[in-house]
């Protein structure tokens, strides 16, 4: 063969070797999918303590339900009842001892991220009932009107 196939395919074979090297180098040995599967995806076995040691950031309802017992049964049987209480709250992770101190976002932008109207023929997105977020009372908040734990009912 003729000089210009050999030069790139030995860049080609060079630049292979390089990668392989510096990752026998650089990627631990205790990283990959190991006995569990690709399920689970790439970890370090070395490090599953120290994430096991890490505080949860997202709970489901039921850690709400501990003193909001009267919040989530109304939110359960509503139509957003399917939502975990942190798309809107906020993670549980930083939940003050003070209830005074929690942040509670009454954004309409919070609420348009599901109710803005939109068409998505192929999905279940026309299912949920969409606003046009300039013309529905386009200078309030939705939680002046709407009770957000059950939206079916409109406050006065």
């Amino acid at each position: 063969m003729k000089s210009h196939v050999w030069r790139p395919l030995f860049v080609v074979i060079a630049l292979v070797l390089g990668i392989l090297l510096f990752r026998a180098f650089y990627v631990p040995e205790d990283f990959g999918a190991h006995d569990r599967g690709y399920t689970f995806g790439f970890h370090r076995l070395s490090n599953e303590q120290e994430w096991q040691a890490f505080p949860a950031k997202y709970r489901d309802s039921g850690y709400c339900n501990e003193c909001h017992d009267d919040k989530v049964e109304t939110w359960a049987i509503s139509a957003h009842g399917m939502i975990p209480c942190e798309n809107c709250h906020g993670a549980a992770f930083d939940h003050p001892e003070d209830p005074e101190k929690l942040k509670i976002d009454r954004s309409r932008d919070l609420c348009l991220r599901c109710h803005a109207q939109l068409y998505m023929p192929s999905s279940g997105r026309n299912d949920i009932p969409g606003i046009d977020a300039t013309q529905h009372n386009p200078e309030e908040s939705c939680s002046d009107c709407h009770d957000p734990h059950n939206p079916s009912l409109e406050e006065m």
